[in-house]
């Protein structure tokens, strides 16, 4: 059973990354944007994951900071949801292996 309070931060979280998607075009709605304002509305929800995901990294575990680079490096080169995958992955099997 999931605890009540991780439930509710991983829902004001994926709310919060929501928002900040959809907010830029809903008050922009009725203007104009140019190519360097599109990409950095489509950039802030990245924006908001690194905030809540980069505090765990300075803890110094080889394993997490390995993994940190696996998917630097699996950013660079592929779209998001492979690199979401290949995230989980290795932090999990780095995790088991490292400790």
């Amino acid at each position: 059973m999931i605890d009540p309070m991780y439930l509710l931060a991983i829902l004001l979280m994926a709310s919060v990354t929501y928002l900040t998607r959809i907010g830029g075009y809903v008050f922009l709605r009725n203007r104009t944007v140019g190519a360097r304002t599109r990409m950095v509305m489509e950039s802030a929800p990245g924006c908001v994951l690194i905030t809540v995901i980069a505090p765990d990294f300075v803890t110094g575990h080889p394993a997490d900071i390995i993994a940190l680079g696996v998917t630097m490096v699996a950013a660079t080169r592929m779209s998001i949801l492979p690199t979401v995958i290949i995230a989980i992955l290795s932090a999990g099997s780095l995790r088991s292996f490292l400790g």
